[in-house]
């Protein structure tokens, strides 16, 4: 029989309650639930208040005709009437909370007395059997207990001044343990059936769990079934959702809870889809040549290489066939339309072989240095938006920079991809995407392969079936926007600017030893960039890796981790990129919550991918704190210490440390792919500093010994560590003149003027540097290191303004402003420098030309 919900009515199955409130959540909030002419109304999916003996029905207001979560614009008297209604629908999802913590107190009840038995000569479960059926309930049962009680005492002494926006966000941070429940839930109810059907013993435990009521209800408790109480976890975060947004609305925005139920609201939305994507069948389309219903598995925005050029594709991945198709330009007030541009059957789609990939069209990839020159025009766009919002009358202006900048960021997204994802129909022609990472990659992949290990029969669509097929992509789409920053709402979070320490520690869950090493990814302007690698963990099935990473952040908001098996067979040398095709055994993500993460201290937390589990240890240092100089109070070390005591005691113009740093990476990581971008294990760098520092005689070994991104990442430390920056704090507002001139004969006088005015030391360093930096960029080819790239790396170490000058620029109040202002002309004057003819010392001191250094 069917259980029922508290209304009496037959329980939707778990995956269509989370459908029909990820629809709530998603659909009604662009748009497209007022095409047939229907409101989106709250009343469509499952209450919330059906267990809240204080809510009040007529308190679960729908959402506004525009989808959005806001608070309405209060009149005489409203503010006291939405704190009223706000503390109402806290009441009332408090009180469904202590349900609800009951209900999960249940099912730990039992845990405990049936894992003592597992232990004894009479078992009632095995306790691999217990851990299945009960994984994660008490991780759960903690959580909602800790939340409740934060909760209670705010609703207690309730006025205008309580916040209660912290507490939903720590909560939504935590959908984590939901995602590891989830993904168990149906092996957890198969399991607790077979062991029902095999053990009378459990059986009657399973279907006689006693329920404490609530604390002011008459019944001491109730009884109900194991299999209604695990479903209690998948209904709670639909529900959680639809109280953040009746929250919202009754908060106004300049309450300091609206931001944070936002963010909450935002985690939660984004937890549902993601949910969604991998459990529940999509609205069906037409049906298959097997009369099975076609559903949508999968869609999103790729960049195909078609006809020698990239093209933007919406591809559709349905239970029996890969659809791509473009967006037709439509009139306006019509709705969007697709237009078939190749199906291919699953059934007849291989991934490309080794040995044909030469039929497929060759890989445009634009120089580093222009993808990064548009990030930057970007970011100044986005720097002049935010001034025009705020000036009167500014807001056409705005619009217009806002058009500019769609333009510029979906030129990046179609030119950033360079990971090349094949695929092939076996009766016809090969097609070649482009994505940004691994990770996309094995996510399609994997896609399809689930699909493909079902009987699928080929199938050929008539032009009416296809013409349907491709009509029906519109309403189908999970994904609606392309992913560039002009779609999103001005008061997302804009991320994450500075630098994230990240230490991966172990990995568990692998069946068998292995070759393993992991890598770490950021998002960046929309797509996500490889940033670090371990080292590989030789023939082992339990990986201690304990490396620590810093990876730079540019609007950040996903840290994304893979574990790769590594392959050392030469004969599985990939054509496309020259190297050797390692396998990914597992994948995850993990949101970069400011909360979480700028604390002080270290957050640790674990991914888990495909029963694979990765812990991992992270924190934030903003970009303003990570470069600020705290010179050494140890004269006798060289880090921090200023670069003419260094070598004035050491009797040289260059510094020990720079010589012996460049003179290792040129032996031998010239050719190592993105040498000074990838960052080299900080536990390494440390032993090095460290070495430097006390002078220990054993340096040569160990630079030799040491991983060479690990040298290079020391060499990056020591210049950022210095007392002042290279090119010291005294020039750094004439070089920042100098490189805003037009003239070029004014622009090179300058800039020549200024490296003659540098301290000898400084000067001797920045020449040797130069020049070891353009030998890096003449492999480019290889290591994949413009010029480009490395004035980007480190442009802002050698050139900073000092704190008197930032503190007259501070009326920049966004990270990402500042990245934008001072960054982007750093970086042009090392460039400048490292496009410039060969520079001599001598030559300098011979050339006396006059000019001020007040330009």
């Amino acid at each position: 029989m069917e259980p029922l919900s508290a209304h009496g009515l037959p329980r939707l199955s778990w995956i269509d309650t989370l459908y029909s409130n990820f629809n709530y959540n998603t659909d009604g909030y662009d748009g497209d639930g007022a095409e047939d002419g229907k409101s989106q109304d709250s009343s469509e999916t499952l209450p919330y208040i059906d267990e809240s003996p204080t809510m009040s029905p007529q308190l679960c207001v729908s959402q506004g005709p525009d989808g959005e979560a806001v608070s309405p614009s209060p009149l005489e008297g409203e503010v006291e009437k939405g704190l009223e209604m706000k503390k109402l629908v806290l009441s009332g999802f408090l009180a469904s909370e202590e349900i609800y913590i009951n209900q999960l107190e249940a099912l730990v009840l039992p845990m405990r007395p049936l894992k003592a038995a597992a232990t004894s000569s009479q078992p009632v479960l095995t306790m691999q059997q217990i851990e299945t059926i009960f994984y994660k309930i008490q991780d759960i049962f903690e959580i909602h207990k800790e939340f409740y009680d934060a909760l209670l005492p705010s609703i207690q002494r309730w006025d205008e001044k309580v916040t209660v926006g912290h507490l939903f966000q720590k909560l939504a941070s935590q959908l984590g343990v939901y995602k590891a429940f989830v993904d168990n839930y149906k092996n957890a109810k198969e399991t607790a059936e077979k062991c029902s059907q095999a053990n009378i013993q459990f059986q009657k435990i399973s279907e006689n769990v006693r329920v404490k009521g609530p604390k002011d209800s008459k019944d001491s408790s109730t009884k109900s079934s194991m299999e209604d109480l695990l479903y209690k976890p998948i209904d709670r975060v639909t529900r959680s959702t639809l109280v953040l947004h009746d929250l919202l609305k009754h908060t106004p925005k300049d309450h300091p809870d609206f931001p944070l139920l936002q963010d909450a609201l935002r985690i939660s939305q984004n937890f549902l889809s993601s949910i969604n994507e991998e459990i529940d069948p999509r609205r069906t389309a037409v049906t298959t040549p097997k009369g099975e219903a076609r559903q949508l598995v999968k869609d999103g925005f790729l960049v195909e290489v078609s006809e020698s050029s990239r093209k933007l594709r919406h591809v559709f991945l349905f239970t029996d066939l890969l659809l791509c198709a473009k967006m037709k330009k439509t009139s306006v007030g019509r709705h969007q339309q697709y237009e078939c541009k190749w199906y291919i059957p699953l059934a007849d789609l291989t991934f490309q072989t080794l040995d044909d990939s030469d039929s497929c069209p060759s890989i445009q990839v634009l120089p580093e240095h222009e993808i990064e020159e548009m990030k930057m025009k970007i970011s100044v766009l986005k720097n002049e938006i935010q001034k025009e919002k705020k000036a009167p009358k500014g807001q056409s202006r705005a619009e217009r920079l806002r058009k500019k900048m769609n333009e510029q960021e979906s030129w990046l997204l179609l030119h950033s991809p360079t990971i090349p994802f094949r695929i092939h129909n076996k009766h016809g022609k090969s097609y070649l995407f482009l994505l940004s990472s691994d990770y996309e990659r094995a996510e399609w992949k994997e896609s399809i392969q689930k699909l493909q290990k079902k009987d699928l029969q080929a199938c050929v669509l008539s032009s009416v079936e296809l013409q349907v097929l491709t009509s029906s992509c519109f309403k189908l789409r999970t994904v609606h926007n392309i992913p560039v920053t002009t779609n999103k709402d001005d008061e997302e979070t804009p991320g994450l600017y500075g630098f994230l320490h990240v230490i991966v520690r172990s990995a568990t869950g692998f069946k068998e030893s292995a070759n393993l090493y992991c890598t770490l990814e950021v998002d960046s302007f929309g797509y996500f960039v490889s940033k670090a690698k371990t080292r590989v963990f030789r023939d082992t099935a339990e990986p201690q890796w304990n490396e620590e990473f810093e990876i730079e952040l540019e609007g950040s908001q996903y840290l994304r981790i893979l574990c790769y098996e590594k392959c050392f067979d030469k004969s599985m040398l990939n054509k496309d990129d020259n190297e050797i095709v390692d396998k990914i055994m597992g994948k995850g993500q993990v949101q970069l919550d400011p909360q979480t993460v700028q604390s002080k201290n270290w957050h640790m937390d674990v991914i888990e991918m495909n029963g694979i589990k990765v812990e991992f240890s992270m924190k934030f240092t903003s970009r303003d704190l990570s470069l600020k100089r705290t010179p050494s109070k140890k004269q006798s070390g060289v880090f921090g210490v200023k670069i003419n005591v260094v070598t004035k005691r050491e009797r040289s113009k260059v510094p020990y440390i720079v010589r012996q740093c460049i003179e290792e990476v040129e032996k031998r990581g010239i050719d190592e792919v993105g040498i000074y971008r990838i960052s080299g294990v900080a536990t390494d760098i440390q032993a090095l500093k460290l070495a430097f520092d006390t002078n220990t005689k054993d340096i040569l070994v160990m630079l030799s010994d040491m991983d060479i991104n690990a040298i290079a990442g020391t060499l990056k430390l020591y210049f950022r560590e210095l007392p002042e920056p290279l090119l010291t704090d005294r020039l750094y507002p004439a070089f920042m003149e100098g490189i805003a001139l037009s003239d070029p004969a004014a622009k090179e006088n300058c800039m020549m003027h200024l490296l003659r005015s540098l301290p000898e030391p400084n000067l001797m360093t920045f020449l040797i540097l130069l020049e070891h930096l353009k030998r890096v960029a003449e492999k480019e080819p290889v290591n994949k290191m413009s010029l480009h790239n490395l004035g980007t790396v480190f442009g802002p170490t050698l050139l900073r303004p000092s704190e008197s000058e930032s503190a007259k620029g501070q009326h920049i109040t966004c990270a990402s402003d500042i990245w934008s202002h001072d960054v982007m002309a750093q970086v042009q004057v090392l460039l400048y420098y490292l496009q410039h003819p060969p520079i001599s010392f001598a030559e300098l001191k011979r050339n006396t030309l006059y000019f001020s250094t007040d330009v």
